[in-house]
């Protein structure tokens, strides 16, 4: 069988999985808790894997990936920086998070921190939130689906907008069937593929090599700059280089996509074993996709698209057959990231939107899904962008939104609406401005000042709430 033949028959495979996975999750799902938050039914396992799945992605396995190959080794920032995210998550938002929801019964975030304002607020709050999710969530998913569709074209020989086509058609089927508990189980399903592609990979390129010694003289062969652990910079810049590769971190509790896997679990007791779980499979991705792009710098000179090198070394150092197959579940593993900002951006329009929260709504649901998808896919066609780029762009208006305040609602404290709303608004508004003005964006990644400006204007507005 040939490397093609393999790819489409796996690919093939891994959607029909897809999709039965998709029947089976409708049969669970008989109201807006369970088609949003698995009727808050989720284990470790399930919450852990799909959590950091729905983190990662394309963006781990080739947007990383590529920055390795294209920087070096001064990309070793982002491991500590993504890994702090997950520590962030799980060990400060994650307990208080599911008690504070069970308790007040919110099923999206949003419904959460708008809970406590005068009903005006409350409105005001949910549609600025809405308006910001849908921005950014829809440019998260387009490039997810953009991604994908490279990929494809490129190893299948497809036409590029089949490619996104069909890859979107098949994610939109499963999420709008199964809802929540669809999205999260195949983002299980794709956490461990991912995990098994990261080992694989750089295992047989670094012994390809001669060991992690013939990676570095390889480094070294492929130029100076390849070694340098500050990437170039010294002084302020170096300052602000660092900077913004850990304020990436900040911006994980400002995810509505993950944090609601928090929301879904069944109990706070199952936090410290979800938190290790969650752990381990960062740092298989992170390192595996970190040591793949400098592996690839050393085996390959140069290629048309730095965030192909992951699919270029499998070709070149796997046969046949396993290049098919890893190549296969790695797409498709990329390809059904975008089900849980799918999700959230149909429980935005569906669920946070309409005043009236009574009723059945499931057929609304995932109409709504499968209309945003629709509109996701088309702009997939468009995008005209670095997958590392296009999420940062989309990680930080999220992130300097909604985290500053979740963070401090967390804590303990009561941040009155009006600062609440200024919040949100100043965290997105400033990482759109910072992202758009050349000057600024080349100090230090746009996350980092918007995050801050959002915390100072929320711990203005905030008191200790009485125990």
């Amino acid at each position: 069988m040939e490397t093609k033949e393999a790819m489409i028959v796996t690919l093939v495979v891994y959607k029909l999985v897809l999709l039965g996975i998709g029947f089976w999750a409708s049969k669970r799902t008989q109201n807006d808790a369970d088609f949003y938050l698995g009727g808050r039914r989720l284990g470790p396992w399930v919450a852990s894997l799909s959590s950091a799945a729905s983190s990662s992605s394309a963006w781990t396995l080739l947007g990383v990936s590529g920055a390795a190959y294209t920087i070096g080794i001064g990309a070793i920032w982002l491991f500590p920086a993504c890994m702090g995210g997950f520590l962030l998550n799980w060990c400060v938002v994650a307990k208080p998070l599911i008690r504070a929801t069970k308790a007040s019964g919110a099923v999206t975030l949003t419904e959460y921190l708008a809970a406590g304002a005068p009903p005006q607020l409350a409105r005001k709050f949910v549609l600025s939130a809405s308006l910001i999710i849908l921005l950014c969530l829809l440019v998260y998913v387009a490039s997810q689906f953009q991604a994908a569709g490279s990929t494809f074209a490129t190893t299948l020989d497809m036409d590029f907008n089949t490619a996104v086509i069909v890859g979107g058609v098949v994610v939109l089927i499963y999420t709008t069937l199964g809802g929540f508990w669809a999205a999260s189980v195949t983002d299980m399903v794709q956490g461990l593929v991912m995990a098994a592609a990261a080992i694989a990979v750089p295992v047989v390129a670094v012994i390809k090599l001669g060991g992690l010694g013939g990676m570095f003289r390889g480094l070294q062969q492929a130029g100076p700059q390849y070694v340098d652990w500050w990437a170039g910079h010294s002084g302020w810049m170096l300052l602000a280089f660092l900077a913004g590769k850990f304020g990436i971190g900040l911006g994980y509790p400002g995810q509505p996509h993950v944090v609601n896997r928090f929301m879904a679990m069944r109990s706070e007791q199952e936090v410290r074993r979800g938190t290790i779980i969650s752990l381990v499979w960062g740092a298989i991705i992170y390192g595996g996709m970190l040591i793949t792009g400098w592996c690839g710098r050393a085996l390959v000179a140069s290629i048309s698209n730095d965030e192909t090198i992951l699919l270029h070394l499998t070709t070149q150092l796997f046969g046949p057959i396993p290049a098919g197959l890893i190549i296969a579940a790695v797409l498709s593993a990329i390809m059904s990231t975008a089900d849980s900002q799918l999700l959230v951006c149909g429980s935005t329009v569906a669920y946070d939107l309409p005043q009236n929260k009574h009723g059945h709504r499931l057929g609304l649901n995932r109409l709504t899904i499968a209309s945003l998808g629709g509109v996701a896919i088309a702009a997939a066609i468009f995008i005209d962008d670095t997958i590392f780029n296009t999420v940062l762009f989309a990680w930080s208006g999220l992130g300097a939104a909604f985290g500053p305040l979740l963070l401090v609602r967390l804590s303990g404290r009561r941040v009155a609406p009006t600062y609440a709303l200024t919040a949100l608004w100043v965290g997105f508004l400033t990482s759109i401005v910072w992202f758009y003005t050349p000057v600024l964006k080349g100090m230090v990644y746009e996350l980092v000042p918007a995050f801050l400006l959002a915390l100072s204007v929320c711990l203005l507005g905030s008191r200790k709430l009485r125990s």
